[in-house]
């Protein structure tokens, strides 16, 4: 038998360890559990819907899609400022209106020249237009225990609880708390203030 002289290498052969397939499945598994866990709390918690119109400009834009917290007022009420997604009359054929809380239930609602007042106090002036069209709260009303009152952000393009069709938004057709939105060309994505 005849020895080669010079450097010989010798290939060792690569092995795959019980542990390193141990780990990769933990990973895989941990990626496909964090998922499945996420996917079912949206959507048993929450929903997805889309914004229809500019009535919400400048926080939402239309087509924007938004996702609803429908489980928070199980446990607490609509509070002032809450951006809320209702059915209209609780009318199941309508689309979704999306509107922010302006008064709660007993409150004191009246526009006074395109101002809104609650309870005798105007609200901040410059955060909003002044309304053109005061609609059903030119007199003053009362709201009852379980209805808010709700106005869209732009309030001369908005259809909200002026109008005599919507009115005070009953606690029965709130379907939850618009808390999150998707990015736009312009925007990105975000929590809803």
């Amino acid at each position: 038998m005849r020895r080669s002289k010079g450097l010989s290498f010798y290939e060792k052969k690569k092995r795959v360890s019980l542990h390193m397939v141990r780990e990769i499945f933990g990973m895989v598994f941990g990626t496909f559990a964090a998922v499945l866990l996420a996917a079912v709390f949206v959507f048993s918690v929450g929903m997805r819907t889309n914004v229809i119109g500019v009535s919400m400009e400048p926080t939402l834009y239309n087509g924007q899609q938004i996702l609803v917290n429908r489980f928070g007022y199980k446990l607490t009420s609509p509070k002032k400022g809450d951006v809320i997604v209702f059915l209209p009359n609780g009318n199941q054929n309508a689309h979704y209106y999306i509107k922010r809380v302006v008064a709660l239930p007993g409150e004191t609602v009246q526009i006074i020249e395109g101002q809104l007042y609650v309870d005798g106090v105007p609200e901040d002036n410059e955060t909003y237009d002044k309304m053109e069209d005061a609609g059903i709260v030119e007199n003053e009303i009362v709201l009852k225990n379980d209805e808010y009152f709700v106005l869209g952000d732009n309030r001369n393009i908005s259809e909200d609880s002026r109008s005599g069709n919507i009115g005070p938004v009953n606690r029965d057709t709130i379907y939850g708390k618009a808390w999150f939105h998707m990015g736009t060309e312009n925007e990105g994505m975000g929590l809803i203030q």
